[in-house]
């Protein structure tokens, strides 16, 4: 083999090895960005669950007033 023939094999092992950077790159970018709106969807569905837990305490706390308001008024 002549330094040509080693050059251009190191020259195209460098080509795919540039390719594959490349792949896992965008691979990489994707993942992230699915992490990122998967993220994004826990935070809203998160503060849903807050929410319905603050609402379900207020009508819990309105139920309990209004047993003890017809206690009283027995």
């Amino acid at each position: 083999m002549t330094a040509e023939d080693d050059i251009a094999s190191v020259a195209g092992q460098l080509a795919d090895l540039t390719r594959t950077v490349e792949e896992m790159s965008g691979e990489l970018k994707s993942v992230q960005e699915r992490a990122e709106s998967q993220r994004e969807r826990t935070e809203v569905q998160q503060e849903r669950i807050d929410l319905a837990a603050r609402e379900l305490a207020e009508v819990s706390d309105r139920l309990q007033a209004a047993a003890n308001a017809l206690r009283e008024s027995i």
